[in-house]
């Protein structure tokens, strides 16, 4: 898409944060931090492709604590190829710990 300025407007990339859990009986010292970049119509659809996403990738459990809008590339390395994964279409999940 392209402004009146021939600028390019980069689609909207949601940023999700959360906790998952590997078993259905996870404590909460057994959780995962996630981070997840995925491109969404709104919130609830960045929801809705997130937990689909955590499913397939085997978590049993999710628990979304924080969501917003990336407002243009990151600036830490850790996030630049889920940006990029993410604007291509993909469902990106970062796992910490």
């Amino acid at each position: 898409m392209v402004n009146d300025n021939d600028d390019t407007i980069q689609p909207t990339v949601y940023v999700l944060v959360g906790r998952v859990w590997e078993g259905e009986d996870g404590q909460p010292d057994d959780s995962i931090p996630v981070h997840i970049l995925l491109r969404a119509a709104d919130d609830d659809d960045a929801v809705r492709k997130t937990l689909n996403a955590l499913s397939e990738q085997g978590f049993a459990e999710a628990e979304l604590d924080q969501i917003g809008v990336m407002d243009g590339e990151p600036d830490e390395d850790i996030y630049e190829a889920a940006y990029a994964d993410a604007l291509a279409g993909n469902v990106s999940v970062i796992r910490f710990g």
